[in-house]
């Protein structure tokens, strides 16, 4: 009796019992993807849960799997634990995400990360659209009661009221923008792609105290405070009533290009928008202090330094500090842990949905008082969001997306 060959006879068989099961449970998972039922689309996710970018995916095919619930399917399948999957589906870098159609036919794939908008834009461009609408959170797609005042009385910038003393107005080529403040003016002047073209900036008019339109450059200017502390400033066509207001009212007489560098001091960390110190937000990255304009572009400041950051801000409707740290472009820490962000939308030139801008993201220490917030201000659209979607929205952007970024016409 040959025991060595017997061995290895035994040794084969059980070898090519194992590699059988493997392959036919790697068969069978496969067959449990595909079998789902053919009426849905679904996105499949291969990636690991140890590596950032699939770290990064993960609150995003979350939100997705909960907000796209009933009108497709969203599967996450970790190729280091599974390495078979990844052989099935010819994985080549993690993660990729797989786009299958109702008939279970591939038709698109990607790798790397995928941001959640360009998720749902490549379901578009792919014949499915799937409007989202957060079951999980509060949602508010139109204003819960009609606008209190005319459109020629509202802020382009801000949605504040214009007052007829502080009036700015930018005459275009094609419109004209109505501004509440001459601060409001410099926010807009800031977020031009190229402000200093006079096609795009057009002719600039402010008012004075008797009311009349005077041209910016030609005016004087009173910079002081108010009673609460907050910037003022207020223009005159002559240097005798600008200069009776100094007497009366501390403050400093400037000309339009003295008002426009100290406008203009202070930038957003990410987008480069003007920003009073004490509206902004804090940053901090290691031992470099910055602003953010609004909690979302203060996250955006991972993204444009690629470092990890600390930021505080208030919560929008008690004043309570909140405090997020980034690490590795994930959120490592949130106080409170029960943080949610509130992401302003409005609906875009072709009907879908869009940021409306730095003036209306906000952040609450629990989804109650973001409720209790949106209760106060009717007019506020759109949804609530976790802190971890709101960062990774900002990690998927690009070096080119990032440099558009709340720049007028051109935010991603």
């Amino acid at each position: 009796m040959n025991t060595p060959h017997i061995g290895r006879n035994f040794l084969n068989c059980l070898l090519a019992i194992i590699t059988a099961n493997t392959l036919c449970l790697a068969t069978l998972q496969a067959a449990e993807i595909s079998s789902d039922t053919n009426s849905l689309p679904r996105l499949v996710d291969l990636g690991a849960d140890k590596c950032i970018p699939c770290k990064m995916m993960a609150p995003i095919l979350r939100e997705l799997n909960t907000e796209l619930a009933g009108r497709v399917r969203v599967e996450f399948i970790d190729v280091w634990k599974n390495p078979a999957a990844a052989k099935t589906h010819g994985i080549k870098l993690i993660p990729t995400q797989i786009f299958y159609g109702t008939g279970g036919k591939e038709l698109y794939r990607h790798e790397g990360f995928l941001g959640k908008k360009d998720i749902l834009a490549k379901w578009r461009e792919l014949g499915v659209d799937l409007t989202v609408t957060d079951q999980s959170g509060f949602v508010r797609e139109i204003p819960a009661e009609p606008a209190p005042r005319p459109q020629a009385q509202i802020c382009f910038m801000c949605g504040g009221k214009v007052n007829a003393p502080d009036r700015v107005l930018v005459k275009g080529q094609k419109e004209q923008r109505i501004l509440c403040s001459p601060h409001c003016y410099f926010i807009f002047y800031s977020s031009l792609t190229k402000p200093d073209e006079p096609l795009e900036l057009g002719e600039v008019l402010v008012t004075d105290a008797s009311g009349r339109e005077i041209p910016a450059r030609s005016a004087l200017y009173w910079r002081g405070q108010d009673k609460s502390g907050r910037t003022t400033i207020r223009a005159f066509a002559s240097k005798e009533a600008a200069t009776q207001t100094q007497q009366a009212e501390p403050g400093n007489l400037v000309s339009w290009d003295e008002l426009k560098a100290a406008e203009l001091a202070t930038r957003c960390g990410f987008c480069d928008r003007a920003v009073y110190p004490q509206d902004a937000i804090s940053v901090k990255a290691g031992e470099q202090s910055l602003r953010g304009c609004c909690p979302m572009c203060a996250l955006g400041v991972a993204a444009r330094l690629q470092k990890d950051i600390a930021v505080e801000a208030k919560d929008a409707l008690t004043g309570e500090i909140l405090k997020v740290k980034t690490a590795g472009g994930t959120v490592a820490s949130l106080e409170p842990k029960t943080m949610v962000a509130w992401a302003g939308e409005k609906k875009g030139p072709d009907g879908h949905r869009v940021s409306a801008g730095c003036f209306h993201q906000a952040w609450f220490a629990n989804a109650a008082n973001l409720v209790k917030w949106a209760g106060l201000h009717p007019l506020a659209t759109g949804r609530q969001i976790t802190i971890e979607a709101a960062l990774a929205e900002k990690m998927s952007l690009t070096r080119e997306q990032i440099g558009q970024a709340c720049k007028l016409d051109k935010c991603p």
